[in-house]
């Protein structure tokens, strides 16, 4: 016979009336003593937030429900989002609301219920982006060569960041190392990441350590959230994610450039190995050493080429002074050619010039205008007497069918008061004054009559 028999039979041996208070009460110590730790799973509904901070809800399957108080203490340590229609697994105690009589679970812990809802969100996440391109090798930058300084993006408090620390300081400890601290478990944790991602990000590292230690897929949730991808994706600095342990994989992974499988091997794929460079400077200063030797020996034999073909300055001079005595009697001998050519050229010029003395061509030209000057007279008498026979014959042609020749033969010109010749009789009328024009002056007439009568020669 268990305890939780002896505590029923006992309230059924002694007839006791109670008050609802005390049956409230001893149910609810009753209910807190039989059942002071248990886990539920069921699905989340009747969400409640008062402004207290509590969270109140009713878990049910298909068959039953359960009321649900979450105190403000707790509810702060949930990682998730508690949403309706939610599959949680919730653990608390069984105890009862003394002033309803309402049979309810004071929780202290709520978490997915199994890891089958994340790991659909996982891959329906991870689908959609490498659908975007945010897998795409093409935008994988290369691990710098010689990183000086490098932003760690981790929990301060964490066994990850003592383990990038640990091996930086190992490895190479002249590279500087700044922790930009975030949250990395719970619900703020993905808010608190993609802050510190962008912060670093702004700061001008050489590479960027996106860390934190393992863990289960609820705990390691906030690096498969679409705003931290995101904000991986966005960085213009080169992202290392190294979330968990060696078989752990998140989102991150996939978006960052390069993949560590721990915070560990990502320390050490951006801290060269202080020893090995070493050994890898001797190498390269035994290399040099070798080229210097080489290199020293091959100009040694150029030198001594040279040295060989060196002449002595004192043989050169005079090399040089004999060369510029030729160069003086070949500049004296080409002066004196060109100063008789120039000689020659002259008295050409001197001899044209003489010929086309402008004193000789005066004299021609003043014996020309001798000779004009005594043709001119000569020429304007001749040129008078032909002109002034020219106009008297032009007068005697001009005056034999002139009127006035007529005129001095004893004829006369009627001309009317216009001025105009009278040709016939039709063009006066009885009373008219004219005027006849005689050889020798003027008379004025008047018509007195028309006589029809056409002159002959005969008459």
């Amino acid at each position: 016979m268990n305890n939780d028999d002896a505590i029923f039979r006992q309230l059924g041996t002694e007839r006791e009336v109670l008050t609802v208070s005390q049956l409230n009460a001893r149910a609810r110590r009753l209910l807190e003593e039989v059942f002071p730790a248990v886990w539920v799973e069921g699905e989340l509904s009747n969400l409640a937030r008062p402004s207290s901070g509590h969270l109140y809800f009713t878990l049910k399957d298909s068959g039953a429900q359960v009321r649900c108080a979450l105190f403000r203490q707790n509810a702060a340590r949930v990682r998730m989002d508690l949403r309706d229609g939610l599959l949680v697994r919730a653990r608390g105690r069984v105890s009862l609301y003394e002033g309803r009589g309402d049979y309810q679970m004071i929780l202290d812990a709520v978490e997915p219920a199994g890891d089958g809802a994340l790991r659909q969100a996982f891959e329906a996440l991870k689908a959609r982006l490498q659908a975007e391109g945010l897998f795409a090798a093409e935008r994988k930058r290369p691990l710098p060569s010689h990183p000086t300084r490098i932003g760690v993006i981790t929990s301060p408090s964490g066994a990850a960041v003592r383990d990038i620390i640990s091996v930086f300081g190992r490895r190479a400890p002249f590279i500087e190392l700044v922790i930009s601290p975030t949250a990395v478990q719970g619900r703020e944790a993905a808010p608190q990441i993609v802050q510190a991602l962008e912060r670093a990000d702004r700061a001008g590292f050489d590479a960027l350590i996106l860390a934190r230690g393992g863990g289960s897929l609820e705990d390691l949730w906030p690096f498969n959230e679409e705003m931290v991808a995101r904000a991986v994706a966005a960085c213009r600095t080169l992202v290392i994610s190294a979330v968990g342990h060696e078989t752990d994989v998140s989102i991150s992974d996939f978006v960052a450039d390069v993949r560590a499988p721990t915070p560990s091997a990502a320390a050490e794929l951006l801290s060269p190995d202080t020893r090995a460079m070493l050994q890898q400077l001797q190498r390269s200063h035994r290399q040099l050493q070798q080229c210097m030797k080489v290199r020293l020996e091959r100009e040694r034999l150029r030198l001594d080429a040279l040295r060989r073909r060196l002449r002595h300055p004192g043989e050169r001079l005079a090399q040089q002074a004999q060369r510029l005595d030729e160069l003086d009697m070949r500049l004296r001998r080409a002066w004196q050619h060109r100063l008789e050519q120039r000689l020659q050229r002259l008295a050409h010029l001197r001899a044209r010039l003489q010929h086309q003395h402008p004193e000789r061509l005066l004299g021609l030209l003043q014996e020309r205008l001798d000779q004009l000057q005594q043709r001119l007279p000569r020429a304007i008498e001749l040129q008078l007497q032909q002109r002034r026979q020219r106009l008297e014959s032009a007068a005697q042609g001009l005056h034999l069918v002139s009127p006035l020749a007529t005129l001095g033969r004893g004829y006369s010109i009627l001309l009317d008061q216009q001025g105009k010749a009278i040709r016939s009789q039709h063009e006066t009328r009885p009373g008219q004054q004219l005027e006849a024009r005689l050889g020798e002056g003027r008379l004025t007439l008047r018509v007195e009559a028309e006589q029809p009568h056409t002159l002959s020669l005969l008459d």
